[in-house]
């Protein structure tokens, strides 16, 4: 059985571009091996509390792609089990495009990025919205209430297929946090 993203990703045009470019050959180890990657293991689980920021891909109706940023505090991002995530989704300008996408096609993918470690993290799933009338016990998990945003309905993401990307060209960058540590004084033992 191939990589889940393997699976999803290696369309046919996809391999033709790697036969063209040269590198099918070494993507084939993607689709003989025999993890799979579809779920959140101890690496995953070791990156995902510290996320403060991803994007999120979805397509419209009409078959445009739309990627939109998601932030918070770090740990927003909540591990519900070995297949499933969840976010708040926090008020912001609006327009709604994700969730009106979600309406008509449910996959997204998720890039969770940690800038100051080079590490990127990328999701295939299927998304539900979900509210508080609905479901306010699972939306109570998602909140964090020290973050003073207003939380207008939750993200519950199915996860379908995992890949770590090659650290090569994220640039560093800093939260104002991360970059006072840095500087901090260490301790004598």
């Amino acid at each position: 059985m191939p990589r889940a993203f393997s699976a999803i990703t290696f369309t046919p045009a996809v391999r033709a571009a790697q036969e063209r470019y040269g590198s099918r050959e070494r993507n084939l180890l993607f689709e003989e091996d025999s993890d799979e990657r579809n779920l959140l293991t101890e690496r995953e689980r070791a990156l995902i509390p510290d996320i403060d920021t991803f994007f999120m891909s979805s397509v419209g109706a009409n078959g445009w792609p739309y990627v939109q940023h998601r932030g918070g505090p770090r740990g927003f991002v909540k591990i519900l089990d070995d297949h499933t995530l969840g976010f708040a989704d926090y008020a912001g300008n609006r327009q709604y495009i994700s969730a009106g996408n979600l309406m008509n096609d449910d996959r997204v993918m998720l890039i969770l990025m940690d800038f100051a470690h080079r590490r990127r993290l990328k999701v295939w799933g299927r998304a539900r919205i979900i509210h508080e009338y609905d479901e306010p016990e699972l939306l109570a998990l998602l909140h964090m209430p020290a973050y003073r945003a207003r939380v207008e309905r939750g993200y519950i993401i199915t996860v379908l297929a995992l890949d770590f990307n090659c650290p090569q060209h994220i640039t560093a960058r800093y939260t104002e946090e991360e970059f006072v540590a840095m500087f901090e004084p260490k301790e004598s033992p």
